[in-house]
This record gives C-alpha cells, sequence and structure tokens, in this order.
C-alpha cells in the first residue's frame, strides 16, 4: 500500500501551476510563437517594423529577422512592406498574417484550458 505523500509534497502540490507555450515549427526551426504573434500585433496597432520593434524594445534588426523568417516559411506573407519616401515606409499584416495571428490564440487558450484541468491532478 502505498504512503501518503510527505507534508512538503503535499504543500508543494498545492501551489504548483502548470504553465506552457507554443510554438509552431516550420523548415526553419520556429515558424510562429508567442513573440512574433505579440510582434505581428504590434506592427498591426503602429503600421511599421521600426515601431513596432522600439515599442516592445526589441532592436529593429531582430523584428526584421523575425518577419522574414515568418515571410519566407509562410505559403503566403504575413507582412507586406511599403518603400520609403516622402511619409516614409511602413508595414501591414496582411490577412493571412491576421488568420495566423487568430489560429495562434486559439490554440493557446486550448493550451491554458488543457493546464488548468491538469493542474487540478496536482491537488490530490
Amino acid at each position: 500500500m502505498p504512503s501518503k505523500p510527505h507534508r512538503s509534497i503535499r504543500a508543494a502540490r498545492q501551489r504548483a501551476e502548470l504553465r506552457g507555450r507554443i510554438w509552431i515549427n516550420g523548415p526553419e526551426g520556429i515558424f510562429i510563437g508567442y513573440g512574433r504573434v505579440a510582434l505581428l500585433e504590434k506592427i498591426i496597432e503602429h503600421g511599421s517594423i521600426a515601431k513596432a520593434a522600439k515599442s516592445m524594445n526589441m532592436a529593429y534588426r531582430h523584428a526584421w529577422d523575425l518577419v522574414d523568417s515568418m515571410n519566407r516559411q509562410a505559403r503566403t506573407p504575413y507582412v507586406e512592406l511599403a518603400t520609403g519616401g516622402r511619409g516614409g515606409g511602413g508595414a501591414r499584416v496582411t490577412l493571412a498574417g491576421k488568420e495566423a495571428i487568430a489560429l495562434f490564440w486559439r490554440f493557446h487558450a486550448d493550451l491554458q484550458a488543457f493546464l488548468k484541468r491538469e493542474e487540478k491532478k496536482l491537488r490530490l
């Protein structure tokens, strides 16, 4: 007959929290994940990769590399770029990019619900 868990184990199990994140990998490695979705949302908000990166305290080059990686791995680009000029350049998240954002958040919500259900097993 199994013995009861030690008191400190029981206490830890009562405070335990399951956590998880989703990354969708593509042929080059990470295709889309939490940070890339946040970047896409900031591009929608600011209309620019540079402004989106700045709002996230991210280097422009890093943001550009993430956008370029997503665009290369996607069937259709997630971000379209406008060349500079008098009003400056800009960026626009495409319909495919917006659909990817929505799908990612559905996956994220499903994962969080799963983790909450499984977390209950830790409170035995």
